[in-house]
């Protein structure tokens, strides 16, 4: 592993209290790969021997039932995934497979949770991310619940326009059948989305959405903080 990695790795809150003692038996006996597109991590409804770290690229979150697929989140990196299913030390909940090239840190689970029991400040940065994820959680519902698809839509926009470096305009970073499916709808739907919000400040031109009237996009979307603002990392 690279020491740029592994420094982006110390950072993540989750481990930056922890002791060097504590990281260093975390990272010693863990894995670094690198992994092609459409590679599957995890199948939910399994257990798993490894805590899973993103370094590099995009996983995608996904879940089935009864042939019907939904996208539950992509993950960008540095970011850790199944972590509630390791320190429960029970199957996952929703499998994972790399939409791009994509480099993995896999930590043994066992020494994930031995770690837990033996380093407080590591034990209490723990509580932190599961609360974070939780909130993060709790908010999509929200999102899902009290808004209508070319809302969702709309203000997925905004938030991902927070994260891209152009000001005018943002490029969706996946295909829109991704993105229809973390939205939680068809993606017929979704055109019928981008024909809305066209109406309302923005242009739409394959997977780029160029802002013509950002006051105006806002007042559609109407952001709200309790649902819209990101829990920090």
């Amino acid at each position: 592993m690279r020491s740029e990695d592994r420094l982006k790795i110390q950072n993540l809150d989750i481990f930056s209290q922890a002791s060097d003692k504590t990281f260093d038996s975390l990272i010693g006996p863990g894995f670094f790969q690198r992994f092609p597109p459409g590679v599957v991590l995890v199948n939910e409804n399994t257990m798993q021997d490894f805590l899973y770290i993103l370094v590099d690229g995009q996983v995608e979150m996904y879940a089935t039932s009864h042939g019907r697929v939904t996208i539950l989140d992509i993950i960008q990196p540095v970011s850790l995934f199944i972590l509630a299913a390791i320190l429960n030390d029970d199957v996952c909940l929703q499998s994972a497979r790399t939409l791009t090239e994509a480099e993995v840190l896999m930590i043994p689970s066992a020494r994930f949770r031995e770690a837990i029991d033996n380093d407080t400040a590591f034990m209490h940065a723990v509580v932190r991310e599961l609360s974070r994820r939780y909130r993060t959680t709790i908010k999509e519902l929200k999102n899902q619940k009290l808004r209508n698809g070319s809302e969702r839509l709309a203000n997925w926009i905004l938030a991902e326009a927070d994260t891209q470096v152009e000001a005018n305009y943002i490029d969706i970073p996946f295909e829109k059948k991704l993105l229809a499916y973390k939205l939680g709808m068809t993606p017929e739907n979704l055109s019928r989305a981008f024909a809305t919000i066209a109406k309302h400040g923005v242009n739409v031109d394959g997977s780029r959405i160029v802002f013509t009237d950002r006051q105006k996009f806002i007042d559609f979307a109407h952001p709200d903080k309790l649902i819209d603002k990101r829990e920090p990392v």
